[in-house]
């Protein structure tokens, strides 16, 4: 299972002698020196790997508004979309397929499968963790692939905010993999959608406007690009992952709060910004969008690698 923890600076780690001080997480930074990858590079550790197609079922559960949906369906209809004008979304999946690559794998390409919507709340506002796979199954255990269950701003999730902002776990029961995010505006922004909601710790930096104008979905395209990356490349726990396979550091979360260059704790990074709204990103999409994701690490280089 991976986790997506909130900002690094919540929890700061000493590492002595090759590595500067970083964070394990995503939230309020005290470091000021540049972030660097960790000394030690992900391994392979020759599980499965997503590869070929990839279909993805995505589960609304709770109220979201047609403009939310269409944020999050045009990043996943952007991932696949060939633009010239770079950096772009699908430049940023494209260069994950090094993990595939380097396992004698075939590129994962990921296609929109199904999409359910639970407004109702069906099984209540508070949800444990094993009613995240039981919502999973619902949903896309005819397409295989992965599920996605988005959970609406005012379902509280066990561990949301607490410890993790989402996680990716493999459904024995479906042989499939889910991602679960959460709409984190109105239960712990300042955790789960930085840097475009001031910090709860660390330096209290002015936030960034949302590329879509909406902090609690800009927030979650981050985390879910960050689990996507992770499930991808290891998504029964034993594929790429380096530390302990409870708590491993994945291709996206091995760079936490790395968005652009000169990134370090507390600030993003060098961003594009949009000249129409201000809003702060690094990947264009289909259409108008533009969305901020996640640096990835790059185990050829052994560092974090940004868009821009």
């Amino acid at each position: 299972m991976g986790f997506f923890r909130f900002p690094n600076w919540i929890v700061v780690v000493v590492v002595f002698g090759m590595m500067n001080l970083f964070n394990l997480g995503f939230g309020g930074r005290k470091v000021a020196s540049l972030y660097e990858a960790p000394a030690m590079a992900i391994r392979y550790h020759n599980g499965a790997l997503l590869q070929g197609n990839v279909p993805v079922s995505i589960l609304w559960y709770g109220k979201f508004t047609a403009p939310q949906k269409a944020i999050v369906l045009d990043f996943f209809l952007s991932l696949d979309e060939a633009h010239e004008v770079t950096p772009s979304v699908s430049r940023w999946w494209n260069a994950l397929q090094v993990y595939m690559k380097r396992a004698g794998k075939k590129d994962a390409k990921v296609t929109l499968a199904n999409q359910i919507t639970d407004d109702k709340y069906s099984i209540g506002k508070f949800l444990k963790k094993p009613h995240i796979s039981e919502l999973s199954r619902r949903t896309g255990s005819k397409y295989g692939g992965v599920t996605l269950v988005l959970t609406a701003e005012d379902v509280a999730v066990e561990g949301f905010c607490m410890s993790s902002c989402g996680f990716h776990d493999w459904d024995h029961k479906s042989k499939s993999a889910f991602i679960w995010v959460g709409n984190s505006v109105s239960q712990c922004p300042g955790q789960c959608a930085w840097p475009f909601h001031q910090p709860i710790y660390g330096p209290q930096t002015p936030p960034l406007l949302p590329p879509n104008a909406d902090v609690g979905i800009d927030g979650m395209i981050i985390n879910i690009a960050t689990l996507l990356a992770g499930t991808a490349t290891n998504p029964c726990g034993n594929g790429y992952f380096l530390g302990s396979p409870t708590a491993p550091l994945e291709a996206a979360t091995a760079c936490p709060g790395v968005y652009g260059k000169g990134a370090y704790p507390g600030y993003a990074g060098e961003l594009l910004q949009d000249s129409t709204t201000g809003g702060s990103y690094n990947a264009a999409g289909v259409g108008t969008r533009k969305y901020l994701l996640p640096a990835l690490y790059d185990p050829v280089t052994s560092r974090c690698s940004t868009l821009v």
